[in-house]
């Protein structure tokens, strides 16, 4: 048989099956591909006896991969290095990483994304805008507007600016803030101009944040930068743009929410959309609304807030899923 070291990738992978025996083995191409099983099925049809050290070495090196790919998930390249280098030695850990490297992307401040988002938010608020703006950007939306609501009101609204306006930032720059940040950012590979930021980008962060966080930044940035406020508005919606909708997305929308989020959602609604929710509704139900709201009393902001916010996804899912059609951008959805 070849040497270990001419061995193909594909050929490891079966020798590994192999060694796993015929129940692990089909657990294993029950989660691949057909092309994958064709291909895999073919090295084993064609693997000639493997020897009891090949097998342990195959074995070792999979599991080696294994905890690598664990090291990085947890705390990022530079702490799955430290860790490799303990166990298996600096030039086994670079060999491992290497090979790992080429198939697994890593992307900047990967290890920021598992971290608590008000401590992630304690650790950021002494940093500058920018710095702030920068790791929000690569964050998913939903820990981003976790990290931004947890700012102070006035570095909010700054960080999200600075997210909108942000275009491209090189490697270069990354690698300072990584520094400055010490040994919780990831080491990055060198690598073209990296695009992250933009009106987009922060759209996604506001859908995903709380009312309370989306009408300050969306308030600041009224008075800010009217322009870049436009902007970030054609491309979301709120519960009041329920107004925009026609009559039959109107009652599509009635049809897939909670009666008693409704209820709660019209608290904080303008008559014109109070109106406008009637007037889809048959009679009964109209007047089972009407009775509802006469009889809720005071309720909290927060909640109304809260339940609107369910409506708001609610119509974004039916969007998505194509049941309905958002015009945005003041722009009237052609029919044809």
């Amino acid at each position: 048989m070849a040497t270990r070291q001419a061995i193909s990738g594909r050929q490891k992978a079966a020798m590994l099956l192999v060694s796993l025996g015929p129940e692990l083995a089909a657990s294993v191409l029950r989660h691949l591909g057909e092309e994958e099983i064709e291909a895999l099925t073919f090295e084993i049809a064609n693997l000639p006896r493997v020897t009891a050290q090949e097998r342990e070495e195959v074995v070792q090196e999979c599991y080696q991969m294994a905890l690598a790919r664990e090291y990085v998930s947890v705390g990022g390249l530079q702490y799955a290095r430290e860790l490799l280098e303990r166990s298996v030695g600096p030039q086994r850990a670079a060999e491992i990483l290497e090979r790992l490297t080429t198939s697994l992307q890593v992307s900047p401040f990967d290890a920021f994304r598992r971290m608590d988002p008000a401590q992630l938010a304690s650790l950021l608020q002494q940093e500058h805008p920018q710095t702030i703006a920068l790791v929000v950007a690569y964050l998913k939306p939903a820990q981003a507007a976790a990290v931004l609501a947890s700012l102070p009101r006035e570095l909010q609204v700054e960080v999200a600016m600075r997210v909108a306006v942000m275009d491209r930032t090189t490697p270069e720059t990354i690698r300072e803030v990584e520094a400055a940040l010490e040994s919780k950012l990831v080491n990055l590979p060198t690598q073209e101009f990296t695009a992250v930021g933009g009106v987009q980008a922060l759209v996604s962060i506001i859908n995903e944040s709380d009312r309370a966080t989306e009408r300050v930044i969306l308030e600041a940035l009224e008075e800010k930068d009217p322009e870049l406020a436009a902007q970030v508005k054609k491309l979301m919606f709120v519960f009041e743009d329920l107004l925009s909708l026609d009559d039959r997305s109107v009652q599509i929308v009635l049809r897939n929410v909670d009666s008693k989020d409704l209820a709660l959602a019209l608290k904080g609604a303008s008559e014109e959309l109070r109106e406008k929710i009637f007037r889809n509704m048959s009679q009964r139900a109209a007047e089972g609304l009407r009775e509802d709201l006469q009889l809720m009393g005071p309720v909290r902001r927060r909640d109304v807030e809260e339940a609107q916010g369910r409506i708001v996804n609610v119509v974004r899912q039916l969007e998505e899923s194509g049941q309905i059609v958002i015009a945005r951008g003041g722009q009237e959805e052609v029919l044809v």
